[in-house]
């Protein structure tokens, strides 16, 4: 017995005897992705940041990331097993010449008071676990069993939408206080030659530079997909293919569960030179079936290297296509100046005509960003205007809307909105600093009404045809006001413990909702949800 236990520790400290091998897939965060912008913003560099989650093979990225998950490790130093995986290790790491393994278990845990609810709480128990086979196959792999009592303002949202924001339905339904969850995440990837990957995945994606995405964004729940991505120097091409539910459409039966539809994304990236980036997106929407038949994949989409807005209008123009356009410049050596142009639908003359045509279906984003702010190293820094006009990514339904499990694949406000958002991420040492601010201004609907900030709602119930624009409706102004302080334990799967305050509004002529809260919390993974709404 004793023998069989020292061999299993022996087996789970076999890091040490290997280098580290960081060609990991990278779960995205954007607060930890922040901690590699001096890499990804580097104007000596030509790395194409605007594809997200990374791969740590990245060679731009390599040392980045061996130096972000090593963080605090002194290979001079002898320590204890218990020390070294409680402060600087996999809780399971194996590594050899021929395959890596490394598994977690990754707890969020956290108390707080919200001035509308009172006492919240969260109980999650997760784990992560990764690898690589050779040197082109890797995989990893997340789950999360979760309970919670959320504040007021998350309480309401998640029991008008049935979901839990980001994750998956809300499994009892609004007569419980206390929601009990769960989901997992999975990617296979494979690199056959240096120029192609090849992944499959049940998560999410993100296109863009920013905070927000108008494109493709990562605020919905996970969802099946197949990438394709090339890279060749200067240009970076990911086509891919991606299942999505909806869960506002009528079921066919419970033995077929949710509504189904479908999504083809292009995204070509093109590093000009050093400082400038330019980019074209395009994507098409359909559903799988209706009342008369099934469509299922329609193959016409099937080839990665083809315009979709030509074959979307070969089919008769049933699916709802968008296209969009990216750029990055960095100004200087530690600022980036970003953007996003989203155009879902729109008629030229109308949009000179200035009569706020209903059909100028279009969104975009500016900002900037940096790290080192102020010459203080580690301290990273984004302001950003996002907006979006009314009817934007909307359709005649909801299963061909730009949307998935009740949630925008784009701005979790949907349309009919500008917003202003501002994020600083300091770190010292195992300290971490957040700040963020966001404040917004959008147009909800009355009774019977329709403005376009819903997406899920069909555009064929608006009230007109003209006077449509952005913040129209009933004129409501939102401010989200949050500050964070944590301490890093483990970089290796981001164990820390964390306090944070937040602050929210949401008012207009009919209401006025204000949530300050507070939360304590032992918290782990790289999970990126949205609060901020």
């Amino acid at each position: 017995m004793k023998k069989n236990i020292f061999l299993l520790l022996a087996l789970f400290s076999t890091s040490s005897l290997f280098a580290q091998t960081p060609n990991q897939y990278l779960p995205y965060s954007f607060d930890h992705y922040q901690k590699f912008n001096k890499q990804a913003y580097d104007q000596n560099s030509r790395f194409h940041s605007s594809i997200k989650p990374y791969f740590g093979d990245d060679s731009l990225l390599s040392q980045a990331v061996d130096s972000v998950y090593n963080f605090g490790l002194d290979t001079a130093v002898k320590r204890t097993w218990v020390h070294r995986k409680l402060f600087n290790e996999h809780l399971i790491d194996i590594k050899t010449p021929d395959y890596t393994v490394y598994a977690d278990f990754l707890p969020d845990f956290q108390i707080g008071y919200d001035s509308q609810a009172g006492n919240t709480w969260l109980n999650t128990r997760g784990y992560q676990v990764g690898g690589t086979i050779g040197k082109k196959f890797s995989f990893y792999t997340s789950g999360f069993e979760n309970q919670a009592v959320f504040p007021g303002y998350y309480l309401e949202y998640i029991n008008a939408n049935g979901i839990i924001p980001g994750q998956v339905n809300d499994k009892f339904g609004p007569t419980k206080s206390t929601k009990d969850w769960a989901y997992a995440t999975a990617i296979l990837s494979y690199t056959p030659v240096k120029y192609l990957n090849l992944t499959l995945g049940q998560d999410k994606n993100f296109i863009g530079d920013g905070y927000r995405s108008m494109l493709l964004s990562d605020v919905a729940a996970t969802y099946p997909f197949f990438k394709l991505t090339a890279n060749l120097g200067r240009v970076k091409y990911m086509a891919m293919w991606a299942q999505f539910q909806d869960l506002r459409a009528p079921e066919f039966s419970y033995d077929n569960g949710y509504r189904k539809k479908w999504g083809v994304f292009h995204y070509l990236d093109w590093n000009v030179t050093n400082k400038l980036s330019l980019g074209f997106f395009d994507s098409v929407i359909w559903q799988d079936a209706d009342e008369d038949g099934k469509r299922g994949f329609d193959f016409m989409y099937a080839n990665p290297f083809i315009f979709l807005r030509p074959i979307e209008g070969q089919n008769g123009s049933p699916d709802n296509a968008l296209i969009g356009f990216t750029g990055k410049y960095e100004l200087f050596k530690n600022l980036a100046v970003y953007g996003q142009f989203a155009a879902d639908e729109f008629t030229a003359k109308e949009v000179f005509s200035n009569k706020g045509y209903w059909a100028n279906k279009f969104a975009y984003q500016l900002g900037i960003k940096g790290f080192d702010a102020f010459t203080v190293k580690n301290l990273n820094y984004l302001l950003e205007f996002n907006t979006a006009r009314p009817f934007t990514y909307s359709q005649r339904n909801s299963l061909l809307n730009y949307g998935h499990y009740n949630q925008a694949l784009a701005h979790p406000m949907g349309a009919n909105f500008r917003e202003f958002v501002s994020i600083w991420n300091y770190s010292f040492k195992r300290f971490e600093l957040k700040g963020q601010v966001n404040f917004a201004q959008y147009g909800l609907d009355g009774t019977g009404e329709n403005f376009g900030k819903d997406i899920y709602k069909p555009y064929d119930t608006r009230n007109g045809n003209y006077g449509y624009k952005t913040g129209g409706g009933i004129k409501t102004d939102f401010s989200f006001i949050q500050g964070k302080i944590g301490y890093l334990i483990n970089p290796k799967y981001n164990l820390r413990l964390e306090t944070g305050f937040t602050s929210r509004i949401e008012e207009n002529v009919n209401f006025s909702q204000k949530n300050n809260f507070i939360t304590f919390g032992l918290r782990s993974s790289f999970r990126n949800l949205y609060e901020d709404f």
